[in-house]
């Protein structure tokens, strides 16, 4: 397979517990500083969330269903990036931008509200499914805000959705579909996903510790990132190959081996046409429980070597479920930008079976490529393997 020409990341936006901006998110990376706290409202049982307590702005739109949780974060996201979006609309029009987004719980606070609502009252009240629920709805608060009129899809394969965007992204482009993509992706909080994890006996009653002898398991976060690609122009970041793969090894477990998270890694450095010893960091999917680190470590051992830097960043954010690959890639393209490998939150004493060289400390020094990872249920796997501008 010949390496392909790098893709540009011309602007991006990030929104987590941190605050509303990128920069929010960097200063928690640099300074060790983690949101994770008790959730604001109630649940049968103690845990952390990365839980956004800033106002978001209200859409402005006459459909009022896109004034959602998550149709908030999209069109805050979507405000940051408008002068590069405009730009691009001026160099190819509007039917030339694409648009792939990932989310996994969508428009879920407003009908868990609405279904409360129902056991409470025999009915429904003013809502829509169609409207609030539904996932495209967050193509809709995009296309309102820009006008952007090309090919759009959302992608929802659980935690690994807004990495999956990228070789959506990737291919579009690469075959002439479009000349610019939006891609990207948000999450809300709600109960369905904090007790089902809690269900499964992976949720962790304090902030997670990916990595660490004594992790016990995850934590939810909120949040979301947006990103403009582009074959050409100026690049703040490069996306160099991404790698995708299925093993359907089991519905919520990993393989044991991680197979399938090692074919994806390999598969992005083939389409990069990189060897493993290019990559100086790797942004790990590092959920904090048992069984997933131990099978990405040896993923990353088999495909990398145990040399390279390894962090994960949920001590940072949470676990952002469908958004976690997007915002995990704005935290690859902060790294390449300001050269930094941030320290895994929680991991000191690390687990001494795990191989791997994780960064209990934040290290500064140049950082030329980042591979970052997110894997799902399901055996659903996906690496971004993110470079540095040339400029």
């Amino acid at each position: 397979m010949p390496p392909r020409p790098p893709i540009a990341i011309t602007d991006f936006a990030a929104l987590t517990a941190n605050g509303p901006t990128r920069e929010d998110l960097l200063s928690a990376l640099r300074t060790g500083t983690s949101p994770l706290q008790p959730p604001s409202f109630a649940l049968p049982f103690a845990t952390a969330v990365g839980e956004i307590a800033f106002e978001l702005p209200h859409f402005a739109n006459p459909h009022p269903g896109f004034d959602t949780r998550i149709g908030k974060m999209i069109a805050h996201l979507t405000r940051a990036l408008a002068p590069a979006i405009a730009h691009a609309q001026a160099r190819y029009g509007d039917r030339r931008i694409g648009i792939a987004l990932g989310t996994s719980n969508a428009g879920m606070p407003e009908t868990e509200v609405a279904d409360a609502y129902r056991r409470q009252h025999g009915q429904l009240p003013a809502y829509s499914f169609e409207l609030q629920h539904a996932y495209d709805n967050v193509i809709g608060v995009v296309q309102a805000l820009t006008g952007v009129a090309g090919p759009a899809v959302v992608i929802s394969t659980a935690c690994s959705s807004a990495a999956k965007v990228f070789a959506t992204a990737e291919r579009w482009l690469r075959a002439g579909y479009v000349d610019a993509m939006l891609v990207g992706g948000a999450d809300p909080l709600c109960q369905v996903t904090l007790r089902g994890f809690a269900g499964l006996g992976v949720l962790s009653a304090q902030p997670c510790r990916p990595f660490c002898a004594d992790r016990d398991g995850i934590s939810i976060g909120e949040g979301g990132a947006l990103f403009l690609l582009e074959r050409g122009g100026p690049a703040q970041a490069l996306v160099l190959g991404v790698g995708e793969s299925s093993d359907a090894h089991h519905i919520s477990a990993p393989h044991p081996q991680g197979q399938g998270a090692a074919l994806a890694m390999r598969l992005a450095l083939r389409r990069a046409g990189l060897p493993a010893t290019a990559v100086d960091y790797v942004n790990a999917h590092g959920t904090a429980t048992e069984l997933n680190d131990n099978a990405e470590a040896q993923a990353i051992v088999e495909v990398l070597g145990p040399q390279v830097a390894v962090s994960s960043t949920k001590g940072y954010t949470g676990h952002l479920l469908g958004a976690a690959g997007a915002v995990e890639a704005a935290i690859a393209v902060l790294c390449l930008q300001h050269g930094l490998i941030p320290a895994s939150l929680g991991a000191d004493p690390v687990d001494s079976l795990l191989e791997i060289n994780v960064a209990t400390e934040a290290k500064h020094q140049p950082v030329r490529a980042v591979v970052s990872n997110s894997f799902a249920f399901g055996g659903n796997n996906a690496c971004l393997l993110l470079g540095a501008s040339p400029c």
